[in-house]
């Protein structure tokens, strides 16, 4: 289920994540609830480790993989997103009330810009529809060097 979707039901995160769980057979227990307000506190990209070592801070008996668990469970409803960065690793990026976005992502220094471009967006609808693929969401992240590394002279990771 996608952002907009549970903007169009008028329901929180906090609904959703609840509902999710229930219909999972899953408790929503005061750490996950926890975890669910800091992750949607972040401003932009944040790993497993940055969001335990958050949370942490205020529930100390917390596991990282509780951390890990959740974040799964909020990709899986549609919460999150898991975005792979050229430093390796993955981050996970609020999608509740936010617009849909692609990135474009340095190999060199790992810099990430959020882009949103109508003429991408309809044009892969009209991929999708060519070869009668039903198109439930999706995510492009466009790998290379920013204008800073090109300058340098820096070359790609790969």
């Amino acid at each position: 289920m996608s952002a907009a979707t549970h903007q169009s039901t008028r329901q929180t995160p906090h609904e959703v994540f609840a509902g999710y769980l229930a219909a999972n057979r899953l408790k929503i227990t005061p750490q996950r609830r926890l975890l669910l307000d800091i992750f949607l506190a972040e401003p932009g990209h944040v790993s497993s480790e940055e969001l335990y070592a958050k949370v942490k801070r205020r529930e100390p008996a917390i596991g990282q993989a509780t951390v890990y668990r959740t974040l799964k469970l909020l990709a899986e409803c549609g919460l999150a997103q898991a975005v792979s960065f050229a430093d390796g690793l993955t981050r996970y990026e609020p999608q509740f009330g936010v617009e849909h976005h692609d990135h474009l992502i340095c190999e060199a220094c790992g810099r990430t810009i959020e882009i949103v471009d109508p003429v991408i967006e309809r044009r892969q609808e009209e991929l999708a529809q060519r070869y009668g693929f039903s198109l439930a969401r999706h995510k492009m992240d466009l790998y290379g060097l920013c204008p800073d590394c090109r300058q340098d002279g820096r070359k790609t990771s790969r």
